[in-house]
């Protein structure tokens, strides 16, 4: 019998309409300020965006929105978003897509620490992290698994370099997770995420081998399903 440790500090909330204890789970985080970061236009196209900030209006929560994460995030756009949301003293980062943008929310959330310094220079360990602000999110895409895991990915655009940073500050407070969200999603980015998850099982250690083959199996079989 294989060994293993299992640490997920992540509170997990699966199931249709989930999103709607976004509100409270900020405040359970002790959010009052929220900077909430999202991607391309399908999140304010399937109206969850607006969902989403009704919500915290109703619950007396000030917000700020920032769109344009794009793939593979870039370190000059967590600078300037820092920059924005220490000024607007936001103590609460709420990510809404897929990894990018909670691995944008992950790196904004460490630089509102460090709002002096040049993200990268977290990335590169030239400053050790000790602290971060509380983040959450809401998962728009099945993919990497950012919303649970220990792991930022950022890439340099001025050298060309992509880093990835792993470290226990990663850890979002919470992870919403409504399939029905998913639904929204273009097809493109539905077949990249497909092949995320075939990709990143491939890592996982042989005492899973059996475990990820019949994940291979339902992906594929539901790839196929809904034509993507």
């Amino acid at each position: 019998m294989e060994k293993f440790k299992f640490y997920c500090p992540t509170e997990i909330i699966f199931g249709k309409d989930s999103e709607l204890s976004t509100a409270s789970l900020i405040k359970k985080y002790n959010g009052h300020n929220v900077l909430i970061v999202y991607g391309g236009g399908s999140v304010k196209r399937s109206g969850l965006l607006d969902k989403i900030c009704q919500q915290l209006s109703n619950d007396n929560l000030s917000y700020m929105t920032l769109g344009g994460v794009q793939p593979n995030p870039v370190v000059c756009f967590v600078n300037d978003a820092v920059k924005k949301a220490y000024q607007a003293n936001i103590d609460f980062v709420l990510a809404i897509g897929g990894g990018s943008v909670i691995d944008t929310a992950k790196a904004i959330a460490h630089g509102l620490k460090y709002p002096q310094n040049d993200i990268w220079d977290i990335w590169t360990k030239k400053i050790t992290l000790t602290n971060t602000t509380p983040m959450g999110s809401i998962v728009t895409l099945a993919a990497a698994g950012s919303e649970t895991s220990d792991s930022a990915v950022l890439t340099n655009e001025q050298t060309g370099q992509k880093r990835g940073l792993s470290t226990p500050f990663n850890r979002p407070c919470f992870a919403i997770m409504n399939p029905q969200l998913t639904y929204s999603a273009p097809n493109y980015q539905k077949a990249c995420g497909i092949a995320d998850i075939l990709m990143q099982s491939c890592y996982i250690a042989y005492f899973q081998t059996y475990i990820n083959e019949s994940m291979f199996k339902c992906v594929i079989e539901h790839s196929l399903l809904f034509n993507i």
